[in-house]
């Protein structure tokens, strides 16, 4: 059956089996709350290899772009695409990719659609020598044509790590990520223009005891907070964790 992105019962979730340029990706859908799970599906229709993190912008039923992230020219991870889906992902066209290959890596995009309609994306950047940071994409033709409008955290720490994009209510963006620098810990900025400025850094928590942490998902609760997921780490030796922040958004 085609997927309804519009549903809010509906879940896709993609995977894939690596990061290089060898690397193959599918998606699993749920309508029951994740209690049951179809698939895997293939990206129908894409001919270039797919490191798959799911970052999907619903644009109606059976209608959705698909933020996805490929491999580089010559053959590492590094580049992020956009492709679309107009039969409830039974098959995909590619779009465009967003920004020009660099030496480092752009890579795991996190995506909102905006009030005027545009597409905004956030990615996780790094270079060579592995200084992280995230920069923020704009397209107003449907995933086609991507700006670059800026750097939204200078320093993620080393490596990097991933955004988790959210739009508020009042047309607010918020912007949750981790931090591999010391203090090791999850943070926050907000927007009130689309991306093209950031409030100052909010810190959510800083008691990370090593740099593994971070990777968060982000999402808009009924009484217009926040609820920032992530994985945690207190220190070498202890287990690896989920963990959840409520965030109160002041208005």
């Amino acid at each position: 059956d085609p997927v309804d992105f519009t549903d809010p019962e509906t879940i896709v979730m993609c995977a894939r089996t690596g990061l290089a340029g060898d690397s193959v990706s599918w998606f699993y859908v749920s309508r029951s709350r994740g209690r049951r799970w179809d698939g895997p599906y293939a990206f129908a229709g894409l001919n270039l290899p797919i490191a798959a993190r799911t970052d999907i912008v619903p644009l109606g039923f059976g209608h959705a772009l698909f933020m996805l992230t490929t491999a580089k020219a010559d053959g590492r991870e590094g580049r992020v695409f956009c492709a679309r889906t107009r039969d409830g992902g039974r098959s995909f066209d590619f779009v465009g990719f967003v920004g020009d290959e660099r030496a480092g890596y752009c890579i795991m995009p996190s995506s909102v659609r905006l009030g005027d309609g545009s597409v905004l994306t956030a990615t996780r950047c790094a270079d060579r020598a592995g200084r992280g940071w995230i920069e923020v994409f704009r397209a107003a033709d449907d995933g086609r044509r991507w700006r670059n409008i800026g750097v939204a955290v200078q320093n993620t720490g080393v490596g990097g790590n991933p955004p988790a994009l959210a739009l508020l209510g009042d047309g607010r963006l918020a912007l949750a990520y981790g931090c591999r620098n010391e203090p090791f810990g999850m943070r926050m900025r907000l927007s009130a223009d689309g991306g093209a400025s950031w409030t100052d850094e909010v810190m959510l928590r800083s008691d990370g005891g090593t740099p593994d942490i971070g990777y968060p998902k982000v999402a808009v609760l009924n009484d217009g907070n926040l609820l920032v997921a992530y994985y945690f780490n207190e220190g070498a030796g202890r287990e690896r964790y989920i963990a959840a922040s409520r965030i109160h958004i002041a208005r």
